[in-house]
């Protein structure tokens, strides 16, 4: 099967994006480990401290030209579209965005009414990421979810009415009593309203989360890894009877509407980040602050340096990031690449290294390029490090 043709791996000029961490919701799903805060106090603090850190790392992408911006948290559709408005103009005011393309903005079903989503037609907006997570009630019970299935039908809907065509929705599989008739019933809903995008997971179970508690203390169903083994492999199928292509191990879109910010992730372009929690990649090393609410604003206002740490990358390291994030998209780990930009030597031992996995048909060879095949899928993780170089 001819793949699609993938992003170029260079561009002149090299574009980046900017990742913005909203760290409040109004509760907490059972499953989370991101960092925030269901109380709103601070925010306040926090935005300016967002707008401060905006301009201090000005420099950080030395000129980039900014592609994407994306609000993620927490849940960002809790701020105003002024508030909206605000931030982007920060960003306007410091750094290129003649090449922006992409502006997302990830939003709970329970917030997007008609005058909000009004609202942000009037802001740079121009893709939202609805955490629908399923459309069976009993699954949003189960997680906690603050929206019904109703509100989600309607979140999805309005946001159409609206204008908004670039619409992508997440959906977890793998909850307890979520039947397979169930879990092709949620996919089915996702090809009736047309979304373009589909980013789906299967439920895991964080330490120190709520659902982890809840489980350890019998006071939950546990997670079968099995039942979403077998669901992954319905999504696969779904996908490919639907016309989606499965072009990352969670991300799936019809041809063409890829997620540029996470795309480029996945292809190692710079990024920014701002916000508690949040991490940035500058092709050297990469930096994250701290995840407090009430540190992060006091390190930032009180004009000190932002509370953060880094680590500097290694070339081998560098290598093993690319091999682990190149595997999981359709454009495959492309041992060209690893020859021309490491060294040739790096290139035989990927090679020699997915010997094995091309003979369980988990991996195969398509010119230069290593490619998942579908049953090797369930497995990419143990595969790529399986793939990992040292020095040699």
């Amino acid at each position: 099967m001819q793949q699609p043709e993938a992003p170029p791996d260079k561009q002149n000029p090299p574009t980046a994006g900017i990742y913005l961490h909203i760290p409040f919701c109004k509760q907490a799903c059972v499953y989370c480990n991101f960092h925030f805060s269901t109380s709103l106090r601070g925010k306040e603090e926090v935005l300016q401290a967002i707008l401060k850190e905006i301009e201090m790392r000005k420099d950080y992408l030395q000129g980039a030209p900014v592609e994407t911006i994306y609000f993620g948290g927490g849940t960002p559709s809790l701020l105003s579209a002024d508030e909206v408005n605000l931030i982007i103009d920060t960003i306007l005011k410091y750094y290129p965005v003649s090449a922006l393309k992409e502006c997302t903005l990830e939003a709970n079903p329970d917030d997007l009414d008609k005058k909000y989503l009004r609202a942000l037609r009037g802001t740079p907006v121009n893709r939202l990421s609805v955490g629908v997570q399923s459309f069976r009630e009993e699954d949003l019970l189960y997680m906690k979810r603050a929206h019904t299935a109703q509100d989600a039908d309607y979140a999805i809907k309005a946001a159409q009415d609206a204008g908004f065509s670039n619409l992508s929705l997440d959906l977890i599989y793998g909850t307890p009593g979520l039947s397979d008739q169930a879990w092709k019933n949620n996919l089915a809903k996702v090809a009736e309203l047309a979304v373009p995008h589909l980013s789906s997971y299967a439920l895991t179970v964080e330490s120190k989360t709520a659902l982890h508690h809840a489980i350890e203390k019998k006071k939950a169903a546990p997670v079968d890894p099995e039942q979403a083994a077998g669901q992954f492999e319905l999504l696969t199928e779904w996908a490919a009877t639907t016309g989606y292509d499965h072009y990352e191990i969670s991300n799936l879109a019809l041809p063409g509407r890829y997620a540029v910010h996470n795309t480029n992730y996945w292809r190692g372009n710079h990024y920014l980040g701002i916000g508690p929690s949040a991490h940035s990649f500058d092709g050297v090393s990469r930096r994250w602050n701290v995840a407090n609410n009430a540190q992060y604003a006091t390190g930032i206002l009180s004009n000190a340096k932002p509370v953060f740490e880094e680590e500097r990358l290694t070339p081998i390291e560098h290598l093993n990031e690319y091999i682990m994030t190149s595997l999981r998209t359709m454009w495959g780990c492309d041992l060209g690449k690893i020859e021309k930009e490491w060294d040739s030597n790096f290139a035989k031992a990927v090679t020699e290294s997915s010997y094995i996995f091309q003979e369980k048909k988990w991996l195969y060879q398509e010119g230069s390029k290593l490619m998942l095949a579908t049953a090797g899928k369930l497995f990419a993780d143990r595969i790529a490090s399986e793939l990992f170089v040292s020095e040699l």
